[in-house]
């Protein structure tokens, strides 16, 4: 068997997951050598995190424009994110429970697609051919907001991640249903996404992530954690509309950069899938786990 097969089977991959997460105290480690090992060490597990979003990514720039093996780009896409799917849960890497929340974040997040691309709307389009569109809109693009979703629950197991002072679940998902909405009505009653934004720091101002880079816990203000991803998200959506992915209206003639208010946008819809996956285990340790 071959080193690829081998580190292609279900369970080992889940095995050096534990070894990732589990790691003996180290008092040796101090000053700059514990900087650097605890900040290598975050950037390992980050990726471990980012692995169904970084794999798809990876899919979208090298996926020819105009297919492969007589199948149109946007079709492959939707087979390579199935595919990397179906690995990640054979392999252990995903739970059956994760893969039900990722399957939610698509739904949620091809729903908000169909409506963008409408055309009453057209904030962006998907110029391509492909048989998988549904409504004007590929199936596989529903596979971006989960990637999200995915990154969010895949770094909660990883990093060991605890909320302290998390505001009431309830207002929590009252935020979110409010920036989801907004996603739909500033077209028709105006743009409320920096009220929302006030609300959302307002809620979050208290709260703080707790997690676990290496040996010893780490905290960072809830609100920052949300605008870095964001950022990040900012950065890769620059980056598949440079390889023509999809486009907005003022990159149809050449590219430029996705306009900075984007960031804003990506990082409510940040706090908005964050609350889902913060509110799905509190439901499920309400529920499963004893008093």
């Amino acid at each position: 068997m071959t080193a690829t097969n081998t580190l292609l089977q279900p369970g080992l991959l889940q095995r050096l997951d534990t070894l990732l997460m589990v790691t003996a105290p180290a008092p040796q480690l101090t000053g700059i050598r514990r900087f650097a090992v605890e900040f290598l060490m975050f950037g390992i597990k980050e990726a471990r995190a980012c692995l169904f979003a970084g794999l798809f990514f990876v899919s979208i720039f090298v996926t020819p424009r105009d297919g492969l093996w007589g199948i149109p780009r946007y079709d492959l896409l939707l087979l390579i994110a199935i595919a990397i799917q179906a690995w990640m849960l054979w392999t252990k890497l995903e739970t059956t429970d994760e893969f039900k929340a990722i399957c939610l974040f698509h739904v949620v997040g091809f729903a908000l697609e169909v409506f963008k691309t409408s055309g009453t709307i057209q904030s962006w389009s998907y110029p391509d051919f492909a048989y998988t569109k549904l409504f004007g809109v590929p199936l596989f693009s529903g596979f971006m907001y989960a990637a999200v979703g995915s990154y969010i629950i895949q770094a909660w197991r990883i990093l060991d991640v605890r909320i302290e002072h998390h505001p009431p679940y309830w207002m929590a998902t009252l935020v979110a249903l409010a920036i989801y909405a907004n996603f739909f009505t500033h077209h028709y009653i105006g743009d409320y996404r920096w009220y929302i934004a006030a609300l959302a720091i307002g809620l979050y101002a208290r709260a703080t992530v707790i997690y676990r880079p290496f040996d010893r816990d780490r905290k960072m203000p809830m609100i920052l954690s949300f605008i870095l991803i964001g950022f990040f998200i900012w950065l890769a959506e620059n980056i598949s509309t440079f390889f023509a992915v999809w486009h907005y209206p003022n990159q149809i003639g050449a590219w430029s950069t996705v306009h900075l208010g984007k960031w804003s946008s990506w990082t409510l819809l940040v706090i908005m899938t964050f609350t889902i996956v913060a509110s799905l285990k509190h439901i499920r340790d309400t529920i499963y786990i004893p008093k």
